[in-house]
């Protein structure tokens, strides 16, 4: 299969490795000096120095070049850029798959409510997710992940083609479950990257994890997920590696937290998108509407907007009235 990766940060860099070996893999993005800049290094030294890039995988800095050649495109963006990205491929009617995980910020969309507004109507397209470090699934590590599409045919056929003996990937129909999971689970590596920046201890780890799962469920539910989403590698899967991986860049905005550096600072340090970030007030702003009690998101969101510090919040979560476990 010929697949356009759209989107050269660290996930899409990562994704084409995994599928050069299987598939002819092409890779954008919209800087055309880091377009240049890799194909002559083969390698990504601003968002995955570590990998080699092999041979095969083909570097492209027009955009009309690499979506034509495509018979799948990965929209590997940070959420913030997937509508520009999605409205200059819908004249092209090319099947689509996000990797991105967040909401759109200004209206608090989830990816597929932005794709039902840009692309036509019965397009092929979904989300890819789950438990993915984009460093281990570029060094070839054992990784499983969930596609998800309202098109069920598609969506198996897609999964089928994407999968293989490193890269094992599973298929669901239930886009808003998985979009909830990937999305909200980077809200709750923030909090629990405060409290192990604290020194809070693994007992603070699990519970906020356990607790971080019911409100992502919660919020998820509500939305039109289905609950056994949420138990599976895009919740719990993703929720578990993203809280307690050292890779992944929210739990790292946690810790940078917790021992009082600067929001701004911090991202400027990261050199890379932490969804979880923007996601944050997204997310309360959703539970609001639907009167849904988040109070994990609502302490990170304290945090990150500086209404309180983050001791303040975890003394604030802790202060809670006991009440039967749900």
């Amino acid at each position: 299969m010929k697949i356009s990766v759209l989107g050269a940060g660290a996930w899409g860099t990562a994704i084409a490795v995994a599928l050069s070996a299987r598939h002819q893999t092409m890779l954008w993005d919209h800087e055309p000096g880091q377009c240049r800049t890799i194909a002559t290094e083969r390698r990504n030294r601003r968002f995955l120095p570590e990998i080699a890039l092999p041979a095969q995988i083909a570097i492209e800095a027009d955009f009309a070049v690499a979506v034509t050649a495509a018979e799948l495109v990965l929209v590997a963006t940070p959420t913030a850029a997937l509508r520009e990205t999605l409205v200059k491929l819908a004249p092209t009617r090319k099947p689509v798959v996000w990797l991105c995980k967040g909401f759109e910020q200004q209206r608090a969309m989830l990816p597929h409510q932005v794709a039902a507004e840009v692309l036509a109507a019965g397009s092929e397209c979904g989300v890819l997710s789950g438990p993915s470090f984009a460093l281990e699934v570029a060094r070839g590590l054992p990784a499983a992940l969930t596609l998800a599409c309202a098109d069920a045919g598609f969506c198996e056929a897609t999964a089928r083609a994407l999968n293989g003996p490193r890269l094992r990937v599973y298929f669901s129909t239930d886009v808003v479950g998985v979009e909830i999971g990937g999305a909200v689970k980077n809200v709750m590596a923030i909090a629990t990257g405060i409290a192990d920046g604290l020194g809070l201890g693994a007992n603070a780890r699990a519970a906020l994890i356990t607790r971080g799962l019911a409100e992502i469920i919660r919020l998820g539910v509500k939305l039109g997920g289905r609950p056994e989403t949420f138990t599976g590698l895009t919740g719990a899967g993703d929720l578990i590696l993203t809280c307690t991986g050292d890779l992944s860049r929210n739990r790292q905005v946690g810790l940078a937290l917790a021992q009082g550096k600067k929001l701004d600072d911090i991202l400027r340090e990261l050199g890379h998108v932490a969804e979880g970030v923007h996601t944050a007030a997204a997310v309360e702003k959703r539970a609001l509407q639907l009167g849904i009690e988040m109070p994990i998101t609502s302490a990170v969101c304290a945090v990150l907007f500086g209404r309180v510090s983050p001791r303040e919040a975890v003394e604030l979560l802790l202060a809670r009235d006991p009440k039967e476990e749900t």
